[in-house]
């Protein structure tokens, strides 16, 4: 078992942008995404994207004139946004989702945490500060963000196995096995060497977070939230910070 972090850097790191499809796709994707969002943000606006990893929607936001502050825990994909940001104004940052308040000096207009990273944090607790950090970090009006997969409802039997990308060197599929509040994550990586075919595997835990409780959980901060449907199966949450309603 390792930590998001670990399970990054040495297993999915190396071959993420082969995952999402390659560079030019990935891109096009997020600059799908973000056209959807049509978030206000006027020229120069500040938004933080959580868990940025190579800049799939950090690099099209920069190209719409934001200024973006990007940050994930890998090294490696921060190397890769860092090396395509071609000029763009995007400051890459190496450090922990719950601690990017520490990177914040101008208020930001939206906040995004997407691709299902808020299921990496490590309890629903880390999930209600995460919302509170936000909640303070946007003057109102502001928009947080937040794509992930609903895993409230287990996959049971074949279903657990989720073939992601395949060509001829490369064979990569998930195994999900499901505890009562995180689904433990096999990534089984079969690759086409000189000395022949190798399996590497790493496993991790992601949060069965249900859309019911992130809506909650944001409206109780004071935020406004509309639902919608997001990129390959996920659940978007947009949220548009309003005042808090004080406690009876």
């Amino acid at each position: 078992m390792t930590t998001v972090t670990e399970h990054y850097e040495k297993h999915l790191a190396p071959i993420y942008v082969w995952m999402t499809g390659g560079f030019a796709a990935a891109l096009e994707s997020g600059a799908a995404e973000i056209d959807a969002l049509n978030l206000p943000l006027a020229q120069g606006a500040v938004v933080f994207d959580l868990g940025a990893g190579f800049g799939m929607h950090a690099i099209p936001l920069a190209r719409r004139g934001a200024r973006v502050t990007a940050i994930d825990t890998s090294t490696e994909l921060l190397r890769t946004l860092t090396e395509m940001t071609d000029g763009l104004p995007i400051q890459a940052v190496n450090d922990e989702l719950l601690e990017f308040q520490n990177h914040v000096s101008e208020a930001p207009s939206a906040i995004l945490c997407m691709g299902d990273t808020i299921t990496h944090l490590p309890d629903f607790n880390a999930v209600e500060v995460l919302i509170e950090r936000v909640c303070a970090a946007l003057p109102l009006g502001g928009t947080f963000v937040v794509s992930f997969r609903d895993y409230s409802v287990p996959l049971v039997g074949d279903h657990r196995f989720i073939p992601v990308r395949s060509d001829d060197s490369r064979i990569f599929t998930c195994f999900l096995e499901y505890e009562p509040e995180c689904v433990l994550v096999h990534d089984i990586l079969h690759q086409h060497t000189p000395d022949g075919w190798q399996t590497h595997i790493s496993s991790y835990r992601k949060l069965r977070l249900s859309p019911e409780y992130l809506v909650t959980q944001l409206q109780t901060s004071g935020f406004n939230v509309r639902r919608e449907a997001g990129m390959r199966g996920a659940v978007r949450l947009v949220a548009q910070r309003g005042f808090r309603v004080a406690a009876q």
